[in-house]
């Protein structure tokens, strides 16, 4: 109690700072102009690839199914997790301005946490689409039709948000009095809890309670329907019947992979400092490269997705071609 006591009176003395510096990928002056020409081609890559995916989930009638409207709400999720992040990374970069303000910061925060959480629960929702579609083809029309479709994609959403937007308010009610550095190239929870100098014992407490309840059974439940998967894969007598089979889902375990491989060994590798740019350069592969790889990946690898993109294609040099037919 005396020790609590005198921790609260130290930092109650010490004065409160209103904005972090982000110390992202260091001092590297002659990286700077190269690093923000890769994150704006990414940013923009990712950007229109995304949007792209959504536009032809929207526009073409054959993509109005479950695991395409799954799909379309990945797209939207990865187009806000690149603008989360890297229009700060290049303001950054361009600017040398690596201030950012405490509110903002605790904003980023929250949106990151959700979007992680959000994705988490996608995830595993896409999964039990395709665990469905084949474990169980005769009763999929039954078990994933289009309300169920919107109710999974809609509980992604408001889990996610709600649970990180309580602890996002939680901790703006903490006070920062220094140090004032970051070093990440974002506002992530473990770096920034550090440089509170309020009690974090119980916020951290229900911090893991969230995380685990919205990360650790979509988790399971992915890797459940996949073994599933798999198992009645192999079953299947004909190899191309096993190639079929595979195909509608090879696409989602990809990205599946990717997703979780990098995450599980960025939060369970400990955090050292020798360990740190290590931690930075995987921590790139789920909030940078993944959103960018998710359209590559479904539209090089899904027949459906390269044959709306072909007929829109189509559709737009054909309008093209009229429209310059009636200016002449």
């Amino acid at each position: 109690m005396a020790d609590t006591e005198k921790w609260t009176g130290d930092w109650r003395n010490q004065t409160s700072i209103t904005e972090f510096i982000l110390l992202g990928f260091g001092d590297l002056q002659e990286l700077q102009t190269p690093l923000f020409l890769l994150f704006l081609v990414i940013y923009i890559v990712t950007m229109t690839g995304n949007i792209l995916i959504i536009a032809l989930v929207v526009a073409d009638q054959h993509l109005h199914t479950p695991m395409y409207l799954f799909l379309g709400n990945l797209s939207c999720l990865e187009t806000c997790y690149s603008s989360t992040i890297l229009p700060r990374m290049l303001a950054s970069l361009l600017t040398g301005d690596r201030t950012i303000s405490v509110p903002g910061c605790v904003a980023q925060l929250d949106f990151f946490g959700s979007l992680v959480a959000v994705e988490c629960c996608l995830l595993s929702a896409m999964s039990y689409d395709r665990y469905l579609a084949i474990c169980k083809p005769l009763h999929y029309a039954a078990l994933m039709n289009g309300s169920i479709c919107f109710r999974l994609a809609a509980g992604s959403w408001v889990s996610g948000f709600v649970a990180c937007t309580v602890t996002a308010c939680w901790i703006s009610q903490m006070t920062f009095c220094g140090p004032d550095e970051i070093d990440h190239f974002f506002c992530d929870y473990a770096p920034l809890v550090k440089l509170s100098c309020s009690d974090t014992r119980l916020m951290a407490l229900v911090t893991f309670l969230f995380s685990s309840i919205l990360t650790l059974p979509p988790f399971l439940l992915t890797l459940a329907s996949y073994v599933c998967i798999i198992t009645t894969i192999h079953r299947i007598p004909s190899t191309a019947g096993r190639q079929k089979a595979f195909s509608t889902c090879s696409s989602h375990l990809i990205v599946v992979t990717l997703y979780y491989g990098t995450l599980i060994i960025v939060y369970l590798l400990p955090d050292t400092d020798t360990l740190r740019d290590l931690h930075k350069a995987l921590s790139l592969f789920y909030t940078v490269l993944t959103p960018l790889a998710n359209p590559l990946i479904y539209s090089l690898r899904n027949r459906e997705v390269k044959e709306a993109l072909r007929k829109a294609a189509s559709e737009a040099m054909n309008l093209i071609t009229n429209s310059k037919l009636f200016c002449m």
